[in-house]
């Protein structure tokens, strides 16, 4: 085989893996917004078939030989082209141990289960969930003939991913790779340790006033109003569209075209206004990719700390700063002038920045969120290692909810069915939320050496924010690694400045 004819096969393999992802996020997106509710048998089918030739081409014989060969000539290669063959031979690797029919049926079964939780949302009733879920959760249930020396069961997909680490670790590996229950459960302590006195400081406190963001605000103005906040976000409309879901998310396919939805509520304007934010930076991130890794395994965020660090930097350190807040308050006046006519920029920041234990995670004040996630954080780690068993789950989460944030959960509708994670598989994702804003808050340290980010925001602008994020991170995709990409915007990640950030922001807003 000549060098110049493997390059030439490895960027068409890269090119069709694209194809088939494309198809199979095309249908998700028409699944989630606008395909009507009981379609999800057809979707399954294709989606299906789908996964197959995505898998049978990915762990063809020659794809391997191809892959090895190009290993072999690792230093005739440019270093863009040695990143795909490692990432496409670890993909190799992983998907060669999962059977065909395991991976076709996993992917039809992940369809049933988004439209299984969809209803069980709508009518608050987790048992429909919990079968359909109880099926997700066997796949990674601690089955690994190396970790479990006495099981007789063959290995389940956490087993195909890393068989010489727990299932956990396995799984978490794969959304953040190197990180794992040691790494993460030190973080958490951390951050419980620093931020719950604080919280309970802030308790005692008199609380603001935020119930003008609760009046009515038409969801046809609000939808302008997005319009609006994707301006100030330079979000290029040619290239970044927004559409309508349940469980707002962002959708990309390539950097020149990405797709971001919200939900809009009607009795809270800051729901859909942060949901924007949020997956505006997500969209920034996916828009800023380097042309030459597009329609390759490079594409797409490095992971998905660093993915939430992008998301949340725009949501919370840039969209509910004071600078921010009183650069785009004038024009949300215009929008709507009859709710928020007697009330002041300060006010509004306050507002948003309002800390009072809550039920739904996506609605969490950013002091109070990580919390959330630990919640999530301890019922997976126990279900995954098959000391907690599905039906249990709306019991523990109801009681963590309380042991954390003091708070009862009164449905599973607000309760444990209120992700949409679980149904697609997502184990070992939530952390990623929480890393995410310690990134993040870390960035902001290093970003202020660089520039007068607040003069800037100050001014209504976010192209020095951009342009500093695309430079140390958005460029890259996933060329370097995750630890490289924290290394290259934080330097060495240290959690307390996370929460020293937060100590520092609160402490302010509530005069302690």
């Amino acid at each position: 085989m000549e060098l110049k004819s493997a390059l030439e096969q490895l960027g068409l393999l890269q090119k069709k893996l694209y194809a088939y992802q494309t198809a199979s996020s095309s249908l998700y997106l028409d699944s989630v917004t606008v395909a009507p509710k009981d379609t999800s048998e057809g979707r399954g089918v294709a989606l299906g078939i789908l996964a197959g030739e995505s898998q049978k081409l990915m762990t063809a014989p020659e794809t391997g030989e191809l892959l090895a060969f190009l290993a072999d000539q690792k230093e005739n290669l440019s270093f863009v082209e040695q990143r795909q063959v490692e990432e496409l031979k670890r993909s190799y690797d992983r998907l060669s141990r999962i059977p065909a029919d395991e991976y076709m049926d996993y992917a039809m079964l992940t369809n049933e289960a988004s439209d299984v939780w969809h209803r069980a949302k709508e009518t608050s009733d987790f048992a429909l969930f919990a079968p359909v879920l109880e099926k997700l959760a066997a796949e990674y249930k601690g089955k690994i003939v190396v970790y479990k020396i006495d099981t007789d069961k063959e290995p389940e997909f956490a087993g195909y991913y890393d068989s010489s680490k727990k299932p956990y670790d396995a799984l978490l590996d794969e959304y953040e790779r190197g990180a794992d229950m040691a790494f993460l459960d030190t973080f958490f302590e951390t951050v419980r340790e620093r931020l719950v006195p604080l919280i309970h400081a802030i308790g005692e406190k008199p609380q603001i006033d935020d119930s003008f963001l609760h009046l009515h605000y038409p969801a046809e103005v609000q939808r302008k109003f997005s319009d609006y906040l994707m301006e100030v976000m330079e979000l290029d409309r040619g290239h970044c569209t927004i559409g309508e879901t349940e469980h707002p998310f962002t959708l990309e396919f390539n950097n020149k075209d990405v797709r971001i939805t919200t939900n809009y509520k009607e009795d809270n304007v800051v729901d859909s206004m942060y949901s924007v934010i949020h997956e505006g930076g997500h969209a920034k991130y996916e828009l800023g990719i380097r042309d030459d890794l597009q329609y390759t395994c490079l594409t797409g965020g490095v992971s998905m700390g660093v993915h939430e660090s992008q998301s949340r930097f725009y949501e919370n350190i840039i969209g509910r700063s004071l600078p921010f807040v009183k650069a785009i308050f004038p024009k949300m006046q215009e929008f709507f002038p009859e709710q928020l006519k007697h009330v002041t920029a300060e006010q509004m920041h306050c507002a948003v920045n309002k800390v009072q234990p809550s039920l739904i995670r996506t609605e969490a004040d950013e002091l109070t969120y990580s919390l959330h996630v630990m919640v999530r954080y301890e019922i997976e780690k126990q279900l995954i290692d098959g000391s907690l068993e599905v039906k249990d789950i709306p019991e523990v989460w109801n009681r963590l909810y309380k042991e954390y944030l003091g708070i009862d959960v009164p449905d599973d509708r607000r309760g444990c069915l209120q992700d949409s994670h679980w149904s697609g598989g997502s184990f070992g994702y939530f952390p990623s939320y929480a890393l995410g804003s310690a990134y993040g808050a870390q960035m902001l340290c290093n970003m202020e050496k660089d520039f007068p980010v607040w003069e800037e925001v100050r001014a209504g602008k976010l192209t020095g924010v951009s342009a500093w994020l695309k430079e140390k991170v958005h460029q890259y995709g996933s060329l370097l690694t995750p630890g490289e990409i924290v290394k290259n915007a934080c330097g060495d990640f240290d959690p307390t400045v996370y929460t020293d950030y937060l100590t520092e922001k609160y402490n302010k807003l509530y005069d302690l």
